[in-house]
């Protein structure tokens, strides 16, 4: 299972793959979707103030009998109820039963009050106070970047993004301008062209590559792209065995040719149905983060976020 860890600029490490916490209701379910993930072989729990469970997240973390060391964590900060990057990386500390998160992200650069340097010089405090273990941000691009390392003692670990075939190409130049610069890309919503575009041009080369590699399921496909583009992968289901397959892509390996079609097929574009929905899900997200209110309702309505089959 070769979802091999991604060593971060600071020294640390992370998981090759994580569970995401992101459209899972709080409460028992949750816990149960959690403790499901950990026990097929997922190392690596992400979550964020936005989506109301850290709590339980935590609980399943706590009971899961792993070492704190065996589990990575991340959180974000999301600008919930107005509260400040001290006060909220304390609740999330709180809420997690933890004493130290592994990786603390600011979720959006429009969070970044009152500016890019200024918020980032706080979440260099936080590292050096030992609250957190690495940094970094969440949906930046390249000039939200640039802006930060410009003043930035620590850079960012990581930067978590969007990454699917259908927005590879406008990716492109963040993913070689984070390599150049040693930070690592997570991707979330690379199953997008199955969970919501189906239908589209990417569906012919993936289901090539499925089937050259023995009938494997068309999302591992989509996952051992991603994995080939550099990134680590979050993704999320409530179903075993769909996460014992996504563990398992961590075995596949794309030829060139596969991965190189897979990225023509992505750039004409998914249907243009589809296209409509995405440009009113980013407008609505945009301003419900310059507003400071959680992103996940939108993302619930629009049904955009974190793969679930």
């Amino acid at each position: 299972m070769p979802w091999e860890n991604k060593k971060f600029n600071d020294g640390y490490s992370i998981p090759g793959i994580g569970f995401g916490t992101w459209r899972i209701p709080a409460g028992e379910t949750t816990i149960d979707q959690v403790d499901q993930a950990i026990s097929v072989g997922f190392s690596h729990i992400d979550t964020a103030q936005a989506y109301f469970n850290e709590a339980e997240a935590g609980k399943a973390i706590r009971e899961s009998g792993l070492k704190r060391e065996e589990i990575f964590v991340t959180t974000k900060y999301s600008g919930v109820r107005g509260l400040d990057m001290d006060t909220s990386v304390q609740d999330s500390l709180n809420k997690l039963g933890l004493t130290y998160i592994d990786l603390y992200l600011i979720h959006s650069p429009w969070l970044a009050k009152p500016d890019i340097p200024t918020s980032w010089a706080k979440m260099e405090a936080l590292k050096a106070r030992g609250l957190v273990r690495s940094i970094g941000i969440s949906n930046y691009t390249v000039k939200d970047v640039e802006i930060l390392l410009a003043s930035a003692k620590i850079p960012p670990a990581v930067n978590q993004v969007m990454l699917q075939p259908y927005n590879y190409a406008e990716q492109v130049s963040l993913l070689e301008f984070s390599a150049k610069q040693g930070i690592v890309i997570e991707a979330y919503s690379t199953l997008l062209p199955l969970t919501h575009y189906p239908g589209g041009p990417v569906d012919e080369p993936v289901k090539a590559a499925a089937k050259r590699l023995g009938g494997v399921p068309e999302e591992q496909v989509l996952l051992a792209w991603a994995k080939a583009k550099g990134a680590v992968v979050l993704t999320t289901s409530s179903k075993r065995a769909r996460l014992e397959g996504y563990i398992d892509a961590g075995d596949l390996v794309l030829t060139t040719e596969e991965i190189q079609a897979i990225d023509d097929a992505g750039a004409k574009g998914p249907p243009r149905s589809c296209m409509l929905n995405l440009t009113l899900v980013n407008r609505a997200a945009s301003l419900a983060l310059l507003a400071g209110a959680a992103v996940l309702g939108l993302r619930l309505y629009f049904g955009v976020g974190l793969d679930i089959l």
